[in-house]
C-alpha cells in the first residue's frame, strides 16, 4: 500500500459521491452506483487499465521519471477500487437518496394527510409526527432564516442563477444530521470490522468463487504495471466491442430515432402466459419478458452451474407457489410495505437460515474467534486482524444500539433490530460472494419482522416509529449497501498482498469523506431546485411509509381500548405476551425451514441438487430481473463444459469478461457524454438505462 494508492482511492470515492446524486437524480441517466458492481468504480478503472497506465508505463520505460509518474501496480490499484466501492454505499439508494427526503418531507405532507392527526380527549388536535417522532430526527422550523421546509419543497433558486451555499437553513439541519451522520457512521465502522472477521473464514476455509473479484483481478497488470494479459485476448475483444456497439446504437437511437434501428434487449412472449395460469396468479407475469442483461450473463457464467440455476429459476418457483396460494385465497403480496406479508416473510426467514447454517458449518472458527474477541485463548489459529475487526464491530454495534436508545428506543428492542439488520447485511455479502449476484435488493426490514412477531401491541406506536423511520434511512432500498462492497473490497485486497487491516480502515476514511463530501452538496441541490418529484419512491412514497403505518396502528390499537395499555409497555415485558402475525409467522419458519433442509442435504448428499440460494433470491423485483440473464449463463455453461470439457469452459472466459467490461465501458461513456452535454447546452440528456439499478 503506497501514498499515492490511498490518495487516488480517496480522491475517486470522494469523486463518486460529489457526481452520483448530480447524476442519477438530476440528469436521470443511467444509475452510476446503483448495484453492488458500479459503472462509477469498473467503468474508469478500465480507462485507466487501456489508456492511461500504458502511457505512464511507455514514459517510465523510455524516460527517468519520478516514482508517482510510473504505472500503477494490481497492488495500487487494489486499494484504489477497495476504497472507491466502500463509498458507493453514501451518494444514493442507501442512504442520501431519500435522507433529505426523510427529514423533510413527512412535515409537507402532514398538512394534507388527514390520517395522521386525531383529536384529544381534551379537544386538542396531535398529529403522528408530533406524538411519536423524536425530537433527534425532528428539524428545528424556529431556526432564524428562510423556512427550511417550504424552501426544502420549492427550491430557493428563482432564475438560472444558483443560490448561495451559506443561503441554506443549514441551523435547521443541525440535529437531524448529527443523529443520522452518528447513526450511518457507526454502523459503517461496525460493518467494516465485521467484513475482516468473517474473511478468512469465508476466503481461505470455504474458498467461494467471488466472481466480481475475479473478473477485477483479469485486468489488473502484473507487478511492472504492463497491461494485463486479458486485453491481447481475441474474444475479450469480440464481447467487449459487441456490447458497446449494442449499447451506442441504441443509445444513438433514443436521439436519433429515424436513422437507427432499435436493437431489442427484452423479448416479449406474454402470449404464452394463459398456458401457465397459476404462474401468471402468483404475479410471474413478468418473468415471460426475456431480459437480456450482459454483465449477469458473464457472472452467471463464471459460478456454479447449481447456483446460477437457483438464482434463475428460483422466481418461477416463487410465483408458482404463489399462485397456488392465491388459489387457496391466501395472497402472497398483500399488505403495506411494513406490514407483515408473506413473500417477504418467507424470504427473511431464508436470511435467517442462511445465517444460522453458516454459524453452524463455521462453528470453530467462530467460536475461536469469540473467544479471542474476549481475550481467551483459542484452539484454532485465528488472525489478529480478525479478532480486532470483531471488536471493532463489538464496540461499535454497541454504539449504534445506544445511539437508538438515545432517543427512546428501549435498549432491548435495539438490540434486536441491530441484529436483525446484521443478518441482512452479513448475508447479503455472501450472496454476492459465493454467487456474484450484484443486483440485490430483498427489501426485508427488521422492523417488520418485530413486529409481525411480537405485534403491534407489545411494541407500540412510539417505539415503532423510530424503527420505520430508521428502517427508511438506512435499509428501505438496499441495492447499494456497504457490506457486499467491503466483501469484494476486502477480497481484492488480500489477494494482491495487501493487508487488509490497512484496507478496512482506509476504506472506513472512504466513508467518511464520502459523507463529508455528498450530504451538503445533497441538501445544496434540494435546496436549489427543489424536492425531485420524478423520483416518486423517494419523493412521495418512503417519507409516508412511517407515518402513514403508525397512524393505522394507532386507530386499531384506539379501537381495540388497547392504546393505554401499549405506550406502557417497557423493558423486557414487551416479550412476554407476544401475539404474532399468523401468516408472517407462518412463512417466515418456512423460508427458516427450507435453507436448513437445503442446507443439511448439501452437507449429507454430494449430488443434493437444490442450493440454498434460491430461497435467498427467488421474490422481489430483483428476481425478476435477473433470472433470464443467470438462466442464460449458466445455460452457456452447461453447453460448453459438456461438449467442450474444462478446456473450452476457460477458452471462454474472456468473451464472459468482454461482455460485462463492455457493460462497464458502454455505462461510463454514455454517462461522460451526457453530463457534457448538460454542462454545453444547459439540457437533460435522453434517458438510457446500460445496467439495473
Amino acid at each position: 500500500m503506497t501514498i499515492r494508492s490511498v490518495c487516488l482511492g480517496l480522491f475517486f470515492a470522494a469523486t463518486i459521491c460529489a457526481v452520483t446524486f448530480f447524476n442519477d437524480a438530476l440528469l436521470r441517466q443511467s444509475l452510476i452506483v446503483g448495484n453492488h458492481m458500479p459503472i462509477a468504480v469498473y467503468g474508469p478503472i478500465l480507462l485507466f487499465l487501456l489508456f492511461v497506465n500504458p502511457l505512464l508505463s511507455a514514459f517510465s520505460d523510455r524516460f527517468d521519471v519520478p516514482g508517482f509518474l510510473k504505472p500503477l501496480s494490481a497492488k495500487e490499484l487494489s486499494i484504489v477500487i477497495a476504497l472507491a466501492l466502500a463509498s458507493c454505499c453514501v451518494p444514493y439508494s442507501s442512504f442520501l437518496r431519500l435522507l433529505p427526503n426523510l427529514v423533510m418531507l413527512p412535515h409537507h405532507y402532514a398538512r394534507t394527510e388527514p390520517g395522521w392527526t386525531w383529536k384529544e380527549e381534551d379537544g386538542a388536535r396531535k398529529d403522528v409526527l408530533g406524538a411519536y417522532l423524536p425530537q433527534a430526527m425532528t428539524p428545528d422550523f424556529g431556526a432564524e432564516g428562510p423556512d427550511p421546509l417550504n424552501s426544502f419543497v420549492r427550491g430557493m433558486s428563482l432564475s438560472d442563477a444558483h443560490i448561495s451555499f451559506w443561503a441554506i437553513p443549514w441551523t435547521a439541519w443541525a440535529g437531524p444530521l448529527m443523529f443520522w451522520m452518528s447513526l450511518f457512521g457507526v454502523l459503517s465502522i461496525a460493518l467494516a470490522g465485521l467484513a475482516v472477521a468473517v474473511h478468512k473464514r469465508w476466503s481461505e476455509q470455504e474458498h467461494l468463487s467471488y466472481p466480481v473479484v475475479e473478473f477485477t483481478q483479469a485486468l489488473l497488470p502484473d507487478e511492472g504495471g504492463r497491461l494485463s494479459p486479458i486485453f491481447r485476448n481475441r474474444l475479450f475483444w469480440i464481447g467487449t466491442t459487441g456490447v458497446i456497439v449494442f449499447h451506442v446504437n441504441n443509445y444513438l437511437f433514443e436521439w436519433y430515432p429515424h436513422y437507427f434501428l432499435h436493437i431489442p434487449r427484452v423479448f416479449d412472449f406474454t402470449a404464452l402466459r394463459w398456458t401457465f395460469p397459476t404462474l401468471v396468479d402468483g404475479g410471474g407475469w413478468g418473468l415471460f419478458y426475456v431480459k437480456i442483461y450482459f454483465s449477469f450473463i458473464g457472472i452467471a457464467y463464471l459460478i456454479a452451474a447449481d447456483v446460477s440455476l437457483a438464482v434463475g429459476l428460483g422466481p418461477f418457483v416463487f410465483r408458482y407457489l404463489g399462485g397456488l396460494l392465491k388459489g387457496y385465497g391466501i395472497p402472497v403480496e398483500s399488505g403495506t410495505t411494513f406490514a407483515p406479508r408473506i413473500d417477504r416473510g418467507v424470504v427473511y426467514g431464508g436470511y435467517v437460515g442462511m445465517f444460522l447454517a453458516m454459524l453452524y458449518t463455521g462453528r470453530h472458527y467462530y467460536l475461536n474467534l469469540v473467544r479471542r474477541i474476549s481475550w481467551l485463548p483459542s484452539r484454532q489459529e485465528i488472525p489478529d486482524t480478525a479478532v480486532w475487526g470483531g471488536r471493532i464491530f463489538v464496540v461499535f454495534i454497541s454504539f449504534f444500539v445506544a445511539i437508538l436508545a438515545c432517543i427512546g428506543l428501549a435498549w432491548q428492542l435495539a438490540a434486536l433490530y441491530a441484529f436483525l439488520m446484521v443478518v441482512i447485511f452479513v448475508v447479503m455479502g455472501r450472496i454476492i460472494a459465493e454467487t456474484g449476484l450484484f443486483f440485490i435488493a430483498p427489501y426485508l426490514y427488521p422492523c417488520v419482522l418485530i413486529y409481525s412477531l411480537f405485534g403491534q401491541m407489545a411494541i407500540g406506536p412510539q417505539a415503532l416509529m423510530i424503527l420505520f423511520v430508521v428502517t427508511c434511512g438506512l435499509l428501505i432500498d438496499p441495492r447499494e449497501t456497504l457490506m457486499p462492497y467491503l466483501v469484494n473490497g476486502l477480497k481484492l485486497a488480500d489477494d494482491c498482498k495487501v493487508q487488509i487491516g490497512r484496507a478496512m480502515v482506509f476504506s472506513v476514511v472512504a466513508i467518511g469523506i464520502g459523507l463529508v463530501v455528498a450530504t451538503p452538496l445533497t441538501i445544496y441541490i434540494h435546496y436549489d431546485k427543489g424536492v425531485n418529484w420524478n423520483d416518486g419512491w423517494a419523493s412521495q412514497m418512503v417519507p409516508k411509509f412511517a407515518p402513514t403505518e403508525v397512524a393505522r396502528i394507532r386507530r386499531e390499537l384506539t379501537a381495540q381500548g388497547k392504546l393505554e395499555e401499549s405506550e406502557q409497555m417497557s423493558g423486557f415485558s414487551r416479550f412476554l405476551s407476544p401475539s404474532p402475525h399468523k401468516a408472517g409467522t407462518i412463512s417466515f419458519l418456512f423460508g427458516l425451514g427450507g435453507v436448513l433442509l437445503c442446507m443439511a442435504g448439501r452437507l449429507r448428499f454430494a449430488k443434493w441438487p437444490v442450493h440454498p440460494v434460491i430461497f435467498l433470491v427467488w421474490g422481489g423485483w430483483a428476481g425478476y430481473q435477473t433470472a433470464w440473464p443467470f438462466l442464460i449463463g449458466g445455460g452457456l455453461k452447461l453447453a460448453t463444459v459438456k461438449y467442450g470439457g474444462a478446456k473450452a469452459y476457460h477458452k471462454m472466459k474472456p468473451l464472459m469478461f468482454g461482455l460485462i467490461a463492455g457493460d462497464m465501458l458502454a455505462g461510463i461513456g454514455i454517462t461522460i457524454f451526457g453530463i457534457c452535454y448538460y454542462f454545453m447546452t444547459g439540457e437533460v440528456p435522453k434517458h438510457y438505462l446500460v445496467l439495473l439499478g
